[in-house]
């Protein structure tokens, strides 16, 4: 969610339209699950949490990517430049919103916040638990992003200095394998072992849903996608005639993602949920990259803002809901109402939109003047 298409004005048009879905897909999931809501955003809502997933699939395969044309250009990769433009990209709109969290206590949405100290490392997903530290959780995919950030340029220039690139790919199934050993294990020791369903569940989301072993399964599919394009021609060149077959496919693999899910706290959703929703969304990223497919071509102002508002929409939301829910509920408007809701979608574009002038850009601008 913090990586822009930074290539061709044409291939931003695809991945654009994925990450305003994206984006969009996580207010809807938060508004339904987490605030006073009208009723059919409950049931809209229902496969919004895999809004994050489409999110990492996008950064997964747009880092890689990035690194993968430099190496592939014999220009090397920089890991000062690249740290110094995550640095500006990430850091500035994050420790605002941070900072408004500590200092006004009423801007919480929920309990508590986390230590300090998790969010400045970026390990507050790691033993969260949302029950007690339930404000600003949405800061636990952002972790595993800058996590993902700062390992996979060094695992890359390794992988580049022994010759071994290709062989990155054993590491990605090892993952991915490794992966799924670990929700195993956490689901029959750490869940399912539990008598309080209560208890149960809040284990559910501290031991499968946010930490970062149990939730690669997009960066890596993500990963995948760019090796693939970079280093096997034979196969680009097929997917690159059936851009819309794979649209397809991947919508049909999401729609079983969805029944697969229902039940998300389930064996089977714990731990085969994840990779197969991030395959879905790997099928319809590659689709977003493919000259011949429909989502490619199609131009959209609307998607294209979203999409650059995306970072601060989702630092911001949550924020907004609940200071816009309580103010004009004091002003006689119903929390559950439709009219509620347009008001906290109009407020939270207003405010990212003011974030991204006065702090994403400028950001961007003094990274631009350092960075040549």
């Amino acid at each position: 969610m913090t990586e822009q298409q930074s290539t061709s004005s044409e291939r931003l048009l695809g991945l654009d339209h994925l990450r305003a879905i994206a984006i969009i897909m996580v207010f809807i999931f938060h508004y339904g699950r987490l605030f006073p809501h009208p009723e059919w955003t409950y049931n809209i809502s229902r496969f919004g949490w895999t809004g994050v997933d489409l999110f990492f699939v996008l950064s997964g395969y747009l880092i890689t990517n990035q690194l993968l044309q430099k190496l592939a250009h014999k220009q090397g990769i920089s890991l000062k430049e690249f740290y110094i433009k995550r640095f500006f990209k990430i850091l500035p709109p994050y420790l605002l919103v941070l900072l408004a969290y500590f200092l006004f206590p009423s801007f919480r949405e929920r309990e508590s916040l986390a230590p300090l100290i998790k969010y400045l490392t970026f390990t507050q997903n790691i033993g969260l638990d949302v029950s007690t530290n339930g404000t600003f959780s949405h800061a636990w995919s952002l972790c595993i992003e800058e996590q993902f950030y700062i390992f996979m340029p060094l695992i890359l220039v390794a992988l580049y200095h022994f010759k071994n690139l290709k062989m990155g790919y054993l590491l990605i199934v090892f993952l991915f394998i490794a992966g799924l050993l670990i929700r195993m294990y956490c689901w029959n020791v750490k869940v399912h072992s539990l008598t309080d369903d209560s208890t149960a569940v809040i284990n559910w989301y501290k031991w499968i849903y946010y930490p970062t072993f149990c939730r690669l399964d997009g960066l890596l599919v993500g990963v995948s996608i760019a090796g693939l394009f970079c280093y096997y021609e034979k196969s680009k060149a097929k997917i690159l005639l059936n851009g819309n077959l794979l649209t397809i496919a991947g919508v049909f693999v999401l729609i079983c993602g969805y029944f697969l899910c229902v039940n998300q706290e389930s064996f089977v959703a714990s731990v085969f949920g994840f990779p197969f929703v991030s395959l879905g969304y790997g099928l319809v990223v590659t689709s977003a990259i493919v000259p011949s497919s429909l989502i490619f071509n199609i131009s959209s102002s609307l998607t294209g803002t979203i999409a650059r508002l995306s970072y601060s929409i989702y630092l911001v939301h949550k924020i907004t809901i609940h200071l816009t829910q309580t103010y004009f509920y004091s002003n006689y408007i119903d929390k559950e109402s439709n009219l509620m809701l347009i008001i906290s979608i109009i407020n939270t574009f207003i405010l990212s939109f003011i974030i991204n002038r006065i702090i994403e850009i400028p950001a961007r601008k003094f990274r631009e003047s350092i960075v040549k």
